[in-house]
């Protein structure tokens, strides 16, 4: 029986549009994540996962300890219901969030929040200076971890953190320490353009030339400085952690000494980007179906709804992938539609009206905004429906 036949057999009762996960495909890319850590923790990357039970079951395998979760909300939420360990990736300016997690002594004391300025600290102190007894406030300084060459007129990764130097960090740190009410626990660097960049891409030798060697370069530039960055902020904090990389680096980021986490969490339902790495192949796990509702033409099937795209740099690449049946595409002129989407090709002949088309989303948490539910897949059943973010009524972005 073939993956298209399991998820159909599996999920025969339901309506679509649906989004279900893959057991088994989760489960077998996660051991590769672990293996590819090297025994280093792998903290959970809450935005690829967005549903709080399949937190639960991931952090309840060997090699994954704590959450980087994406806002201050969403922490206190969790933590609420039992999680511990949770780091807050992305500077917060929720004033409301700051002054409960100031005045909450157990939230404080399992949530780290991100900053990378003193203009950060200024608004934290201005957010909590009402709050009665407050409690001590967990910092993480997020280092830029881009690669930048011929004299700064060339930059590859993400537009985040203001600080780049040792004496950076190390002035950041200092100011940090003069201020009560607050701990520095520990720094963190994403380095974007190797972890989220794919070194397969379907694209000329050139491009693909120029990527590997971009990466290669930026990660021995890495081994360096975020080295030094650590020793210099260590002269002011007894660091916890020091995390980095994602899922398309881990095995690079895991030998630098300096680093005691790696951060993944795209990798556990392997989204179509992740399709173009050499380093690893993983299981495509989570997909949504959607029913054909139309057929317009002999190789033309339109089904339901479709339009999930995923953020980043408009283009086709942040277009859902039409997975199964094999052989789908979209047209030129509609794409994936707001509430239909036409797809051409000989796979469309044997479709009729109310058969499902599986899709792979772009990315891996975005799906989740997008559906209530998870239904979990083990071979050809479905053993549990599980909530999302958005099924548990949280919309946190």
């Amino acid at each position: 029986m073939d993956d298209r036949q399991r998820y159909d057999r599996a999920t025969a009762a339901l309506e679509p549009p649906f989004a279900i996960l893959d057991l088994a495909a989760m489960r077998a890319n996660a051991a590769d994540l672990v293996r590819r850590a090297a025994g280093k923790p792998i903290r959970v990357a809450s935005k690829s996962v967005r549903s709080r039970s399949l937190l639960e079951r991931i952090l309840a395998m060997d090699g994954f300890q704590g959450i980087m979760a994406f806002t201050l909300p969403e922490a206190l939420w969790l933590v609420a219901h039992g999680f511990t360990d949770i780091l807050v990736a992305y500077p917060t300016a929720d004033r409301q969030a700051l002054g409960s997690l100031a005045g909450d002594a157990h939230a404080a004391g399992h949530i780290t929040v991100t900053i990378d300025s003193p203009a950060h600290l200024d608004f934290i102190e201005t957010a909590v200076a009402a709050v009665h007894r407050r409690a001590e406030i967990r910092i993480c300084i997020d280092i830029d971890a881009g690669y930048v060459a011929l004299g700064g007129k060339f930059r590859a990764g993400v537009l985040r953190s203001t600080i780049r130097e040792p004496d950076e960090a190390a002035d950041l740190a200092a100011d940090l320490a003069k201020r009560p009410g607050f701990r520095l626990a520990g720094l963190m660097a994403y380095e974007a353009q190797i972890a989220g960049v794919g070194d397969a891409p379907r694209a000329n030798a050139a491009y693909t030339r120029a990527v590997r060697l971009m990466q290669s370069q930026s990660a021995r530039d890495l081994v360096v400085r975020r080295g030094r960055i650590v020793n210099a902020v260590r002269q002011f904090a007894d660091l916890e952690f020091v995390n980095g990389g994602g899922t398309g680096s881990i095995e690079r980021t895991v030998r630098e000494k300096a680093i005691t986490e790696v951060a993944a969490g795209s990798g556990l339902f392997h989204p179509r980007l992740f399709d173009f790495y050499r380093r690893f192949t993983g299981h495509p796990a989570a997909m949504f179906a959607l029913p054909v509702v139309r057929r317009p033409g002999q190789d033309t099937v339109t089904v339901l709804g479709g339009g999930y795209l995923a953020s980043g740099t408009p283009g086709p690449s942040r277009l859902p992938q039409p997975y199964l049946p094999a052989g789908l595409r979209y047209t030129r002129d509609e794409g994936a539609g707001e509430v239909q989407t036409p797809l051409l090709g000989q796979a469309a002949q044997d479709l009729r009206i109310g058969d499902r088309v599986w899709f792979r989303h772009a990315k891996a948490g975005e799906l989740c905004e997008r559906f209530d539910t998870l239904h979990l897949v083990e071979g050809d059943t479905v053993v549990e429906s599980i909530p999302t973010y958005r099924g548990e009524g949280q919309t946190f972005l």
